[in-house]
């Protein structure tokens, strides 16, 4: 089941709004800084549509703030989140970014490969701005809808469509209108 929270981009840019004066850091795995070299260098905004392994359609926006670091360290001290923000809102005068959109942060160095994670909170740090990231993960969605995933006992994939139900009738149960006598021949 899917438990990630995710962190919409109206909440995101709301938070770094409060405070626009603080340094803005990246966390990832293992309490690790994205370089304070950081340069935001493209916001993405992709429309996903899919369906599912059981035939659902599922539809869902997402805006993707790419970073990249350098290979020589330029900086001591990462950006302030105003610098970010003024970034963000050059992009959203080319670009009207869906408030109800699901954040995500793409990185990755030499040392860590290149991937979106979500921006699990965002906590003021004496002089930082910490956005913690947690990383993104398969799913089946066939869970969420609280089916199952793989095979259930009696050999049934989640995945198969469902089969139409099939009425019987007992004709054994009906009158006999075909015995000798009933008046059907």
């Amino acid at each position: 089941m899917n438990t990630t929270k995710t962190l919409k981009w109206g909440d995101f840019t709301a938070q770094l709004r409060l405070q626009p004066a603080l340094h803005l850091q990246f966390k990832y795995v293992g309490n690790k800084f994205v370089d304070a070299a950081y340069h935001i260098t493209e916001i993405k905004q992709a429309p996903i549509t899919s369906v599912d392994c059981g035939g659902v359609m599922n539809k869902w926006t997402e805006v993707i703030v790419q970073l990249w670091e350098p290979s020589e360290k330029q900086q001591e001290r990462a950006m302030t989140v105003g610098k970010a923000l003024s970034i963000i809102d050059l992009v959203e005068k080319l670009l009207p970014l869906d408030k109800g959109a699901i954040v995500k942060i793409e990185f990755g160095n030499s040392a860590f490969d290149a991937r979106q994670m979500y921006p699990s909170d965002i906590n003021a740090e004496g002089e930082n701005l910490v956005v913690n990231l947690t990383a993104d993960q398969t799913q089946c969605k066939a869970i969420n809808r609280g089916g199952s995933c793989g095979t259930d006992d009696k050999g049934t994939e989640c995945c198969e469509p469902a089969k139409p139900k099939v009425t019987l009738i007992n004709l054994a149960a009906e009158t006999a209108c075909c015995t000798p006598g009933g008046g059907c021949c």
